[in-house]
């Protein structure tokens, strides 16, 4: 048998890719909350004071230097530190509130009306309401400091029910109840409810449940005007399991355990949601 040929000693070896490959904790994240949300959560200052500390270079996460305002961190279980000095770990608080009439839900008003998160006094943590109840509705809203959580119940890909009682004039019809199901066209698009039924049957009026998975501003006020029938009164009775109950208006309460993990559950689920869009066609401005 021929013996192998010897490779000459100044023959060029094939090129090693000594190029580290990119680890699970090199990515960048893909879940948590933005690290400038985080920021103004702890207390640190305004969102766009948190944005200008990040592009000066002034946050660590986990020891590293950090000056990408897209960063998504965790702040349960990564450091965050301010100028060397670490973040103060921020508790995690849920509440359910039974929001009265003329109190809106924006952090931010400049007619300085009452906010939501203005009945619950004596929090560090900067809180905020996941979804909106309008200036005229009353009912359950959830006020926390979670944003991770509370995109996963306000996302339209998660689907969370959401239920009214409603009070309209007038006494709808089977006609205008499959109507509803069917969905109404709305300026944005075409909405329809995922549930809608007669609580009960007045003189010139009736209370209607509503089961919503994707609010738009206003929407059952709107859906329920292109079909003739006036809102009187809406009140939000339930947010996924969690249920308004007897809370006083103006009046919270922590979340229980069996209520937040149900919560979680809830928004884990990707579901359908019930209001189909159209997806409009840009304009362009003159």
């Amino acid at each position: 048998m021929p013996a192998r040929p010897r490779r000459p000693r100044n023959a060029t070896k094939k090129p090693q890719n000594t190029a580290k490959k990119p680890s699970h904790e090199d990515s960048p994240r893909t879940d948590g909350e933005r690290l400038q949300k985080v920021l103004a959560a702890a207390g640190v200052g305004s969102r766009r004071q948190c944005e200008e500390l990040i592009l000066a270079g002034r946050v660590e996460v986990d020891r590293k230097m950090v000056t990408e305002l897209g960063t998504r961190v965790d702040p349960t279980d990564q450091e965050i530190r301010l100028d060397g000095q670490a973040l103060p770990k921020t508790k995690r608080v849920y509440y359910a509130l039974n929001k009265p009439t003329g109190v809106v839900s924006t952090n931010s008003d400049p007619a300085g009306r009452p906010r939501v998160i203005d009945l619950i006094p004596s929090q560090k943590a900067r809180l905020f309401t996941v979804g909106r109840l309008d200036f005229h509705s009353e009912g359950l809203i959830l006020v926390t400091n979670d944003g991770e959580l509370a995109n996963r119940l306000t996302h339209p890909r998660y689907g969370v029910e959401k239920t009214y009682r409603v009070q309209v004039a007038g006494r709808p019809t089977r006609e205008i109840l499959a109507k509803l199901r069917q969905g109404v066209r709305l300026a944005e698009g075409f909405a329809r409810v995922e549930g809608v039924r007669v609580k009960s049957r007045h003189k010139e009026s009736a209370i209607l449940e509503m089961v919503l998975r994707e609010g738009r501003n206003r929407e059952i006020r709107r859906v329920l005007a292109r079909v003739g029938h006036k809102v009187l009164r809406l009140v939000r009775v339930a947010v996924g399991p969690v249920k308004l109950g007897n809370l006083p208006p103006g009046e919270h309460r922590q979340l229980t355990r069996d209520e937040l993990a149900a919560l979680r559950r809830a928004g884990n689920a990707s579901t359908t949601p019930g209001i189909a869009r159209r997806t409009p066609r840009h304009r362009k401005h003159k």
